[in-house]
């Protein structure tokens, strides 16, 4: 079996900041294996070169700037020139735990897949309202698990904030296509067309840190929900059920808010019970009264914001599926 060589490829827009801290997260790793780290800064204004500068005596780092062209195509352009066989892709707000090469390195070796993604959690510095994000982009209660780690299926869709692909898998399908948000779905489901395994390795864990305003992860969510119609439609046998429930979960609050306005509050009831199970559920999880009612807020949004993208993007793709990046141009990037 031929030796993987780990190659972490990471793309950058104004972010020093989260540089540092992911690379002093890979400075504390406890494995002895080696590696190396492609950074990518993708047009920023605002770079990390002197960051990673100071990290060279320490890390085998390769540094590149280019213009911007989104994060999936910074992606591919850092693939191809990572001197791995073996890549592992990062969002910039991740810092990862001691074991984590570790985890990965067992992963490969006794479950090999070309493709897998890991799984992401909240880490003990983060603020109450980061804690409360990373509560609602996890939950079994908001996205069914499949970010968190609790939902299992022979076909996963890996995440590119913890994802790793082989090589050959890169080279087969030219890695990530020009869409963003969703460019990482469409990866995988191409993956699996042409072929390739993917899996989720549950312990390959990140502590994933958002630094997204409340109007800011609307807008992140938003556009999850406007690009999973355009996945459907290009790739109709990874529609489920379960994608449709934000946008369920949006005309039920306005049905419910049409029959409270007539007397009739049992629905408006339900949608109180589900509230109060999310403020018990992230209340046990992170020993907080306050994250518990801020998951409340935020697991509102991340619902609505996705269902409202999601019907948004059905109704157009309804009367218009032959030009989608010139009707939805705002989840398309120009490759270069």
């Amino acid at each position: 079996m031929t030796e993987n060589n780990i190659s972490f490829i990471i793309p950058v827009f104004n972010r020093p900041d989260e540089v540092k801290e992911l690379l002093e997260s890979f400075s504390k790793l406890s494995s002895s294996k080696d590696f190396e780290i492609v950074i990518i800064e993708d047009g920023s204004t605002n770079d990390s070169r002197e960051v990673v500068e100071n990290f060279k005596g320490q890390l085998n780092i390769s540094y590149y700037k280019k213009k911007n062209t989104g994060p999936g195509d910074s992606r591919n352009y850092g693939m191809k020139l990572a001197k791995g066989n073996y890549f592992i892709i990062l969002d910039s707000d991740c810092i990862l735990p001691e074991d984590y090469m570790k985890n990965v390195m067992d992963n490969l070796n006794n479950n090999y897949v070309d493709c897998f993604g890991g799984v992401d959690a909240s880490h003990e510095s983060f603020s109450d309202y980061q804690k409360a994000v990373s509560f609602s982009m996890t939950s079994f209660l908001t996205t069914g698990g499949v970010r968190g780690g609790k939902y299992k299926k022979k076909l996963f869709q890996p995440r590119s904030f913890n994802m790793g692909i082989s090589k050959e898998a890169f080279d087969k399908s030219k890695g990530f296509g020009n869409i963003h948000p969703g460019e990482d779905p469409d990866l995988s489901i191409r993956l699996n067309q042409l072929g390739f395994t993917t899996a989720l390795y549950s312990n390959v864990l990140v502590f994933h840190k958002r630094r997204v305003s409340i109007g800011g992860f609307f807008k992140q969510v938003y556009k999850f929900g406007l690009v999973r119609p355009i996945l459907n439609h290009w790739h109709p046998k990874s529609f489920r059920l379960i994608y449709y429930f934000p946008t369920f979960a949006v005309m039920f609050l306005i049905f419910s808010i049409i029959e409270s306005i007539r007397g009739n509050f049992i629905l408006l009831y339900l949608i109180v019970a589900y509230m109060i199970l999310i403020f018990v559920s992230s209340t046990f999880v992170n020993r907080s009264l306050k994250i518990g009612f801020l998951s409340i807020i935020t697991s509102g949004i991340q619902i609505l914001g996705y269902g409202i993208g999601y019907l948004q993007s059905s109704i157009i793709l309804f009367f218009n599926s032959k030009n989608i990046e010139k009707v939805l141009p705002q989840v398309f990037f120009t490759k270069q």
